[in-house]
């Protein structure tokens, strides 16, 4: 069974950093498609980063491009989003996805990754 448990959110100020993880249990996270996406409060859930982790392409949205990093250890079998400079407007519910995949350029879908696997979500709350 697959499992996603995300850790590391919490209550900063704007331009302080926070890395969140998301420990994949029940499969390795090396044969999936891996993402953050997140939910500010009354709005959609959005697609933050992604990466295809069995080749390490990642993608970004507009809004994280050049503060936020996706990354992955494999022998921990944890996703990772590091973000910096964080603004108010990055408050949100944080979630990480997961997708088998299929082939090479599989991962090159946000929406793909919606039909995945899901974790809880850990809250990130940054204050002006």
């Amino acid at each position: 069974q697959v499992q996603l448990v995300e850790s590391g959110g919490g209550s900063v100020q704007a331009g302080e950093s926070v890395r969140l993880s998301c420990t994949a249990s029940g499969y390795s996270l090396k044969n999936y498609c891996m993402g953050w996406f997140r939910q500010p409060p009354g709005k959609e859930r959005e697609g933050v980063a992604f990466i295809d982790s069995n080749d390490g392409t990642t993608m970004y949205a507009d809004s994280g491009k050049g503060r936020f990093t996706i990354s992955q250890d494999d022998a921990k079998n944890t996703l990772y989003l590091q973000m910096n400079s964080l603004k108010p407007e990055d408050t949100a519910m944080y979630y990480c996805a997961a997708k088998l995949r299929l082939y090479r350029g599989y991962c090159n879908s946000e929406s793909r990754l919606r039909s995945g696997y899901w974790g809880q979500g850990t809250q990130v709350t940054v204050s002006s």
